[in-house]
């Protein structure tokens, strides 16, 4: 008998389609016109190689039908797509015909699905480069006021003073003080301080000289109001 021409036509509108890892996968396939019996089904790869992803018969847990129970709309959608998911697919019209098994009737071009790396949301982006800012300043920070803290501390603890001959003695280092040192020793002024002092009791057999100079004020502000550094030594030579 006479060849029955069918005016079946599947579209498989995809070329290339790509997902992220982990991501939903949706392929697009539909048919219209009449055509013979059969199933309509969804392959990855073609020829002895390939692999059925989709029928209406069978049970694939990570596929589902985009549009339930349709006749013309066989859209499907993956999820938890993995790295083995990449590959070609294919919608593929089969023939059932009568006491024989399904051929191809019709089919589609095929989609390409690839993985690509998922993009920076450029508010996360913003963020990220905000709060790198904010520690490097406030690392800064840290580190002046350290920096700023160890010096105030020094300076506080003791002026340096420089060494003050006095007679023929070797320059002795003095340190510095706030005020008048509080010492019970006599103390001579600059132009007297070679002279002995007043005569004394019989237990103090020792000489005090003193040389009392003011020193220029010093350039940090660790020090209160109204005092001032001065050189103070205090030499003791026995009585002849």
């Amino acid at each position: 008998g006479a060849q029955k021409t069918w005016s079946f036509r599947l579209q498989q509108p995809q070329d290339k389609v790509s997902v992220t890892a982990g991501g939903t996968l949706t392929l697009n396939c539909t048919i219209s016109g009449d055509g013979p019996l059969g199933p309509v089904k969804w392959l990855k790869g073609w020829g002895s190689e390939n692999k059925t992803i989709y029928d209406q018969t069978g049970t694939f847990p990570r596929v589902t039908r985009v549009v339930n129970g349709s006749n013309t709309d066989f859209s499907i959608r993956m999820r938890d797509v993995q790295p083995e998911d990449m590959g070609t697919y294919y919608c593929v019209k089969f023939d059932k015909g009568v006491n024989r098994a399904p051929v191809i009737f019709a089919h589609g071009k095929g989609t390409e699905v690839s993985l690509y790396e998922a993009a920076l949301d450029p508010g996360m982006v913003a963020v990220v480069v905000v709060l790198c800012l904010l520690l490097l300043l406030l690392g800064l920070f840290l580190a002046v006021y350290m920096y700023w803290r160890k010096h105030r501390d020094q300076a506080g603890s003791q002026c340096l003073a420089r060494p003050v001959p006095m007679g023929s003695f070797l320059p002795v280092p003095l340190r510095c003080c706030a005020g008048t040192p509080g010492t019970p020793s006599q103390v001579l002024d600059a132009e007297t301080s070679h002279l002995p002092s007043q005569p004394s009791s019989k237990e103090d057999n020792d000489i005090h000289y003193a040389d009392l100079q003011p020193l220029p004020t010093a350039p940090w502000h660790g020090r209160s109001p109204g005092t001032a550094c001065s050189e103070y030594a205090s030499v003791r030579v026995a009585a002849k």
